[in-house]
C-alpha cells in the first residue's frame, strides 16, 4: 500500500452523486481496517514462530517487505513471460498480488500463518483474488515442478539448496528470479538495480550444467 491522500476540509460539490461520496467513504474505511490489520499483524509477529525452515533450523527467515522498487524490478523481469508464477516466502504477498494485476495466475508460499491470511485480504481488497493462491506451506514439501516464473526472497544460507531443487524440478523453459540475494552458482542472464533492490534472473535453459561445476569445486555441506 501507498500513503493515502489527505482528506480534503471543502464541502462535495451537490451535484456529485452519493454513490461516490458512499464509495469514498468505503475506501477510506477499507484503509483504516488494512492499517489496523496490518498493525496487528506486526505485533504478532513479534510473538509468533518465525518463518523457519526445516531442513535448515538454524536459519529463519524474517519478514522484510519487499520495496516498490524490488517490486518493479521483478515486474520487469515478467516481462513477455507467461505461464504460472510462484513466489518462495511470500510474505505480505505484494509480490503475488503485483503480478496478478500484470494478468499472472499467482501462487504464494508462506510459512507464516498470520501473514498468509493478510495476504488473502490484500488480494481480496485489490480485486485480484480470483488469480491468486496463497498456501501455508514449507517450501522444502512443495514442488515447483508445474512453475514457469519462481520469485525468490531468500537468505544466502538457503541458496544453494534451494538452486539444487529448482534444477531438479523446473522445466527447461523457467525463469527464476532471485530478489536481495543470488543464487551461488548459476550465472544470472539478467541484472537490474543495485543494493537490497538487485534482482537476478535465471533462464534455466542457459543455467544447467552450473550447478555439477560448483558442487566439484565447492565442498558439500551437510545440514
Amino acid at each position: 500500500g501507498g500513503m493515502s491522500e489527505a482528506p480534503q476540509s471543502e464541502t462535495p460539490p451537490s451535484d456529485v452523486p452519493v454513490g461516490s461520496e458512499n464509495g469514498s467513504r468505503r475506501r477510506s474505511w477499507g484503509l483504516l481496517i488494512t492499517g489496523g490489520v496490518y498493525g496487528t499483524l506486526v505485533a504478532l509477529y513479534a510473538v509468533v514462530t518465525p518463518f523457519v525452515l526445516p531442513a535448515l533450523r538454524k536459519v529463519c527467515l524474517p519478514f522484510v517487505p519487499a520495496t516498490s522498487t524490488q517490486i518493479e524490478n521483478v515486474l520487469k523481469m515478467l516481462q513477455n513471460r507467461s505461464g504460472r508464477l510462484v513466489d518462495v516466502g511470500s510474505g505480505d504477498g505484494r509480490i503475488v498480488i503485483a503480478a496478478a494485476k500484470r494478468g499472472f495466475k499467482a501462487v504464494g508460499y508462506e510459512l507464516n500463518p498470520w501473514l498468509v491470511w493478510y495476504s488473502r485480504y490484500r488480494a481480496w481488497r485489490d480485486g485480484v483474488h480470483q488469480n491468486t493462491k496463497f498456501y501455508i506451506s514449507d517450501l522444502w514439501k512443495v514442488s515447483f515442478s508445474h512453475y514457469t516464473n519462481v520469485v525468490v526472497f531468500g537468505v544466502p544460507q538457503m541458496m544453494p539448496q534451494l538452486e539444487k531443487k529448482l534444477e531438479e524440478e523446473l522445466e527447461s523453459n523457467a525463469r527464476i528470479i532471485a530478489c536481495r540475494f543470488p543464487f551461488p552458482c548459476w550465472i544470472p542472464d539478467h541484472t537490474i538495480g543495485e543494493g537490497i533492490d538487485t534482482v537476478w534472473a535465471y533462464d534455466l535453459k542457459t543455467s544447467n550444467g552450473c550447478e555439477t561445476k560448483c558442487l566439484k569445486m565447492t565442498p558439500r555441506t551437510e545440514f
